[in-house]
């Protein structure tokens, strides 16, 4: 059995009117990867903050080898050989790679000068060790996400790290790129190096770690082997109740079809997809990545062409769709990525609400700003926002608040039909309970919902029907009491439908 690398005890901290660790615990083995879940505020990151030496905690204990440490600065957790790889890169992307690596320990020569070609020699080997073959040379603003994360590996290597703390690693990382860590955490594994893995993402929770602690607003709820859980049991440690509380619904009778998909099509990516959505209803779309069903859906919306098929939006039928009849026919889109197509990052939250609703906010070339202003506090009120005001960037919200700002802005409109590409993506399971209570009141107000999810889990609990999609064809349609995972996997595989 590996012995224990790290143990810490009973830690508490406090700030200004928050009680933020609540003698919290956590245990890390040599040689294995430890997933560290939570709702955001449960206080993964305070703990590992402390344990980094970013902040000392107040009370409580560490030990690393069985031995008891005490770490009070960044330097003191560096010595005893912690390294933490946080969110937002700690990276200067104008210097090169070998400067980045031993940045505030340069090498130098005989007379005291630093050395570039020693600090690139040196820095070559760390490089190789997480296999990243860019010469040492080479300026960090011309690497990607996924190999400027490489670099910060190597440079724990670089400072004889034995416990690596990866808080949400794969956050910007295409798939390829998550694949490439992955195999780098695997090789560090295997060298004895204890890693804490902080994510949200289940899927690669149960792919990379070997065990799981779980903490739910400041306190060390338990730790489970990844092999001998499930996802229903770590969601239901997170939130502190069952699951069947955890996925809001609220099943009633549906309504007149709201949208009707006749034969669209869009080229290859688009086969002769056909369905409809009901008043009141949430109807799920599921498959795997390439299935095409952003791509159906952008279609319908007129966002891309339409090479064949009908519409009808609300009764009135088109073959060739636009945003702008499907906006004057109350049919929204909330995007899959947030970031890049939901928001303006670097604006408010005001500014961010007001741009679909510029009809009602400005006349004779003037705008209302008390309307516009009222708008805002109305999203950010109806939909429990925790924002420091409406002039908070949406930059600086968590992804489940800047999903509901998102939301939210749609929600001025007055649809009648939203269209949700995978709604909860990237936010935490406390975020994903709001966003599932969300869409069962608007389905209970008589709107109709399409759901575009990854996950099987909110497909099975939140749809009243289901399309599965498989290489641009809608292969399966399934009510509510045919739905069963292995058969939806087995349709989305491209098996039959029988």
């Amino acid at each position: 059995m590996p012995n224990t690398l790290l143990r810490m005890e009973d830690i508490e901290k406090r700030f200004p009117g928050v009680h933020a660790l609540k003698k919290a615990c956590l245990e890390l083995k040599a040689g294995e990867v430890l997933g560290l879940m939570g709702e955001n505020g449960a206080g993964k990151s305070t703990l590992m903050n402390v344990l980094s030496g970013i902040f000392p905690a107040d009370s409580g204990r560490i030990f690393i080898d069985e031995k008891e440490v005490f770490i009070r600065s960044v330097a003191d957790a560096q010595a005893q050989g912690i390294a933490f790889i946080h969110q937002e890169l700690a990276l200067e992307p104008h210097l090169s790679l070998a400067e980045n690596i031993f940045m505030g320990r340069e090498i130098t020569g005989s007379l005291g000068f630093v050395s570039q070609k020693a600090m690139n020699r040196e820095a070559v080997k760390y490089l190789r060790i997480v296999g990243l073959e860019e010469p040492p040379g080479k300026k960090v603003i011309r690497l990607s996400i996924g190999q400027q994360q490489m670099l910060e590996i190597a440079k724990a290597f670089s400072l004889n790290a034995r416990i690596l703390v990866m808080d949400e690693p794969t956050s910007s990382l295409s798939e390829k790129e998550v694949q490439i860590l992955f195999s780098t955490i695997r090789d560090l594994k295997a060298r004895g190096i204890g890693i804490i893995y902080i994510s949200h993402k289940m899927q690669e929770i149960f792919e990379i770690t070997d065990r799981v602690s779980v903490m739910r607003d400041g306190s060390y709820i338990g730790t489970r082997i990844t092999s001998q859980t499930n996802s229903d049991e770590l969601v239901q440690m997170m939130v502190g109740r069952e699951l069947e509380q955890y996925y809001v619904r609220t099943y009633n009778e549906p309504g007149k079809v709201m949208l009707e998909a006749k034969n669209i099509c869009r080229g290859d990516i688009v086969r002769n997809c056909s369905f409809q959505v009901r008043a009141g209803e949430i109807l799920g779309f599921y498959g795997l990545v390439g299935a095409g069903r952003t791509e159906l859906m952008q279609t319908i919306m007129g966002l891309d062409p339409i090479t064949g098929g009908e519409v009808t939006i609300n009764g009135v039928k088109t073959q060739k769709p636009t945003p702008k009849l499907c906006r004057e026919q109350r049919m929204v889109l909330v995007p899959e990525d947030r970031k890049l197509e939901g928001l303006i990052l670097e604006k408010d939250i005001m500014f961010n609400t007001s741009i679909p609703v510029l009809g009602q906010i400005i006349s004779k070339l003037r705008v209302n700003h008390k309307k516009e202003i009222a708008l805002a506090e109305k999203v950010v009120r109806d939909f429990s926002v925790k924002a420091s005001s409406i002039r908070q960037k949406t930059l600086n919200l968590s992804g489940g608040n800047q999903q509901k700002v998102v939301i939210g802005k749609w929600l001025l409109t007055d649809p009648s039909i939203i269209i949700m590409d995978e709604p909860t993506r990237g936010i935490d399971v406390g975020a994903k309970a709001e966003i599932y209570a969300i869409m069962n009141q608007l389905v209970s107000q008589g709107i109709a919902i399409i759901m575009i999810s990854s996950e099987l889990n909110e497909i099975l609990n939140m749809c009243d029907r289901l399309c599965v999609m498989n290489r641009g064809t809608i292969v399966a349609q399934l009510e509510r009491a045919d739905f069963v995972q292995d058969t939806i996997l087995h349709y989305a595989l491209g098996g039959a439908n029988s």
